[in-house]
């Protein structure tokens, strides 16, 4: 039987299932999520904040001292620059503004990201930084879209959907001309890296490598306390391993502690 005659036959009296397959599994990927969520916020900032007094930026992606770093959306106006990130998640979130990670929980399911407002803050700085202008004037704005819950209590700056809009007019005082807020939108135009398919596949293996690299030394981390528990569980006086045991008598009866395996040769106890 000709398997490939076989395929091929299936594949004609199939083949439509490979688009809504093709679709579906796009709908489902981080990348369509993260592009959605970009696009929603992008609609509100659009919608309602005034257009006279706030310019919106958008896909920024900006040259660093190890690579690049790309900003969703700078918001400009005459009461400061507003970096923001958009974060298109769904279930519980657990965080507070200290924290490297943050916690994501859908039912029985839990996993770790990392804390956006950390995230933002490189950001910011190097957007001050190629600005020449001082850190106060630039506000860090964390967005989350989707069907996400914060259980614990957030910073004024980290919201939901429109909330990003309300925390922007928050901000009611002048740190800029209209002069210096158009000089601001040129700089950061003329400075930053042309959006492109190209520009966005460097970002994404600049970060790719950071991500290696911390795996790398989370690694090493690792071996070293692996080897370290190893030796704490060595007798120093001869060399043999130590084992947990329990005192069945006397005065430390019910207490543990580490006794060498090579008892009653060697008597080397570690209370614990």
């Amino acid at each position: 039987m000709d398997v490939t005659l076989i395929l091929i036959n299936t594949l004609t009296m199939y083949w439509y299932f490979i688009p809504i397959f093709i679709f579906i599994t796009v709908l489902k990927s981080p990348w369509f999520k993260g592009v959605l969520g970009e696009f929603l916020v992008n609609f509100l900032l659009k919608k309602y904040l005034p257009k006279e007094k706030y310019t919106l930026i958008k896909n920024v992606t900006l040259p660093t001292d190890d690579g690049t770093t790309q900003i969703d959306h700078i918001v400009v106006s005459e009461f400061g620059l507003f970096v923001i990130e958009t974060k298109n998640m769904k279930g519980w979130v657990f965080g507070n503004t200290n924290q490297k990670q943050w916690t994501q929980k859908i039912f029985k399911y839990t996993g770790k990201f990392q804390n956006p407002l950390h995230q933002n803050y490189k950001h910011t700085q190097t957007l001050a930084s190629c600005l020449t202008i001082p850190n106060e004037f630039i506000y860090s704005v964390v967005v989350f879209i989707g069907d996400s819950t914060f259980k614990t209590k957030m910073p004024d700056n980290v919201t939901y959907a429109r909330g990003c809009v309300d925390y922007i007019k928050t901000k009611k005082v002048v740190h800029f001309s209209k002069e210096q807020v158009s000089h601001l939108n040129s700089e950061i135009e003329a400075g930053r890296l042309t959006p492109s398919l190209k520009t966005n596949l460097a970002h994404s293996k600049h970060v790719k490598t950071i991500v290696g690299n911390k795996s790398e030394t989370k690694k090493v981390i690792n071996n070293v306390v692996e080897i370290k528990e190893s030796l704490e569980k060595l007798c120093l006086q001869c060399g043999s391993e130590m084992s947990l045991k329990q005192a069945k008598k006397g005065k430390y009866v019910g207490n543990q502690f580490w006794g060498c395996t090579n008892f009653p040769k060697c008597r080397k106890v570690v209370n614990l």
